[in-house]
């Protein structure tokens, strides 16, 4: 049994993390939804000043405190407003600016219902810190109001000696900007945008388009080499829109620009794709799920369209006789791509196991471990989905294995496991 080091710190689901975002009063687009705007702009406007300077009074008491320059929100958001529905506003004082652009927003709390399923890689700065030391960036599913997740970042050190810490959040999140579009999008590529004052910790990235609307799900980062020596971090998520889901590709090479791309191909009806962090034999490479029981392994000229693979393993053992999967992107180690998986089994129990694949011919599976390496123990059993241990993505710290893993969905723990013990496990 590999002796895993499950370290004290949880994170869990906190209704006090909220942000300012956008109230679209329910439209579905300009003409449906400008009448009832245009009344509401015009219900402010009829306000005289005093009334003006008492009402903005009460929102700022109420919100002042709780986000980051509450009132350059609002006059943003007036800007918006004005340009969506073609009004000419010159002349409108601030503080009636202020007003209408506070009536057009609401405080969203993006982690009140649970915090699960994280995935980890190494910071794009690794500067100040010894040989032992290596700073993270993690990503998160974010679950708030009505039971639709976004993605959410925390920064932290990792050390190969088995310390881990997290960088303080920021007391204000914000959400990453989208354009100014109000709601109005099509279901093609879309970039956001970091705020430029805003730290990668208190950044919020929600569902923008109309596939993405219920939810961005279990992102899967990794840090991609090109041929050239070149970073990139990319990652792969579910995009569900209530009713369909389909993978789409997180691209970005700073933190600050965020490309949300849907992939293409028949392979990304499908969720629970992850990338391999580099051509293998000149290809892209994933390893997905495709019929909701095998794993298999897609290859692609294109890192946008994927198209049915080949079966890579199927269950095999009593923890995964339901079905298995991947847990995030291959890590490559001297001795091959190792790869995380989960296992489904009686009474719908997840558990997380290991393969190794081949480094030159990943369709070769060179062992694969019979028993689980992590299963939902003790009060960690307990949660919105009971028995559930989860992870998007681990990497590696000097000999040990980090990895960060969501708990019955409800919240994330973290484990160190050694890879000597790990490998040796395999058969």
């Amino acid at each position: 049994m590999i002796q895993s080091s499950l370290h004290p710190l949880r994170l869990k689901a906190d209704p006090s993390r909220v942000v300012v975002r956008p109230f679209h009063l329910a439209w579905k687009g300009v003409v449906s939804g400008s009448g009832r705007a245009n009344r509401l702009v015009s219900a402010v406007l009829s306000l005289d000043d005093r009334e003006i300077g008492r009402q903005l009074k009460l929102v700022m008491r109420d919100f002042e405190q709780r986000h980051w320059q509450t009132r350059k929100i609002f006059l943003k958001r007036f800007k918006q407003i004005c340009a969506l529905l073609d009004l000419s506003l010159e002349g409108v004082g601030d503080k009636r600016q202020q007003l209408i652009g506070a009536y057009f927003c609401h405080e969203y709390s993006y982690a009140a219902a649970a915090l699960m399923n994280p995935s980890i890689v190494p910071h794009p700065d690794q500067s100040g810190l010894d040989k032992h030391t290596c700073r993270v960036l993690m990503s998160l599913r974010a679950v708030g109001e009505g039971h639709i997740s976004s993605i959410a970042f925390r920064e932290g050190l990792v050390s190969a000696k088995g310390g881990f810490e997290l960088a303080p959040e920021p007391p204000f999140a914000t959400a990453a900007d989208a354009p100014d579009v109000d709601g109005i999008f099509e279901d093609g590529p879309i970039s956001v945008f970091r705020h430029e004052d805003s730290n990668l910790s208190g950044t919020v990235i929600f569902p923008v388009t109309p596939a993405q609307s219920n939810g961005i799900e279990d992102l899967r980062l990794t840090s991609f080499v090109h041929d050239d020596g070149r970073i990139e971090y990319f990652g792969t998520y579910t995009a569900f829109s209530g009713h369909d889901i389909r993978s789409e590709l997180l691209r970005t090479s700073d933190f600050r620009k965020f490309d949300l791309i849907p992939l293409t191909g028949t392979a990304s009806r499908n969720k629970g794709m992850a990338l391999f962090p580099r051509k293998i034999g000149g290809r892209y490479m994933m390893v997905g799920r495709q019929d909701g029981q095998n794993l298999f392994l897609l290859t692609s000229d294109s890192l946008t369209n994927w198209d049915e693979g080949e079966l890579l393993m199927s269950p095999k053992y009593p923890w995964e006789f339901i079905q298995i999967g991947n847990c995030g992107a291959p890590i490559m180690l001297d001795e091959g791509w190792l790869l995380l998986t989960h296992g489904v089994g009686a009474m719908r129990q997840y558990a997380i196991g290991a393969v190794l694949l081949d480094l030159d011919d990943p369709r070769k599976v060179i062992g694969r471990t019979r028993h689980p390496i992590l299963t939902a123990e003790n009060d960690d059993r307990n949660g919105y989905v009971p028995n559930v241990v989860y992870t998007c993505g681990a990497m590696t710290v000097g000999d040990q294995l980090f990895m960060p893993y969501g708990i019955s969905d409800s919240s994330v723990g973290f484990a160190f496991l050694p890879i000597k013990e790990l490998l040796a496990a395999m058969s």
